[in-house]
């Protein structure tokens, strides 16, 4: 874990980092220049925002590989048969719905989960609309989700609920150690 005893290491530095990328902030006031190069890293002005910062990272990191143990309680619960088959990705009354009746999907699912992009993708969406059937020239059935699809399924929207709470949180660290740039002076 970050800085035990006074030290750090490598994976520290690095959650420090992907904290700082995650933070909304950072995120709307560099747009501009993210677009355009490289991120830049600020550099924390003293341990504290480090410490804080890198803790946070570490749990986004654990939440992203999919390691985390809170994602070994869902908050989306799937509802309908066993071995469902994706007809029509959807998302309505805090629902994903898989099947074009719409009786079949993941109930909990928030509008801000649903929404979540990462590098211009809707997560939750993209996973499953990959799945769904398809009409046209070249049409294709939807594929079968296996239990272990579901279980995958709820652990993305339980890593997603996450990541937006800790991204708030990062925010509300570099506020408490002064804001930007006071943090990082």
């Amino acid at each position: 874990d970050c800085i035990e005893g006074g030290s750090f290491g490598p994976e520290d530095v690095l959650a420090y980092i992907y904290a700082v990328f995650h933070s909304p902030e950072y995120r709307r006031r560099f747009e501009p220049m993210l677009k355009l190069d490289f991120s830049r890293v600020p550099v924390p002005g003293w341990a504290a925002p480090f410490i804080a910062l890198a803790k946070s990272g570490h749990d986004l990191l654990a939440l992203h590989l999919l390691e985390s143990p809170r994602l070994d309680h869902p908050i989306a619960e799937y509802n309908g048969r066993q071995d469902p088959v994706v007809e029509k990705v959807a998302h309505a009354d805090q629902t994903v719905w898989i099947d074009k009746a719409r009786t079949t999907g993941f109930r909990g699912v928030s509008e801000a989960v649903w929404r979540f992009q990462i590098g211009g993708y809707q997560v939750c969406e993209k996973g499953l609309k990959a799945r769904q059937a398809k009409g046209g020239k070249t049409p294709r059935p939807g594929r079968t989700l296996t239990a272990d699809d579901i279980v995958h399924y709820q652990k993305i929207v339980v890593a997603l609920h996450e990541t937006i709470r800790i991204m708030q949180e990062i925010d509300e660290v570099i506020e408490q150690y002064g804001g930007w740039p006071g943090a990082f002076d």
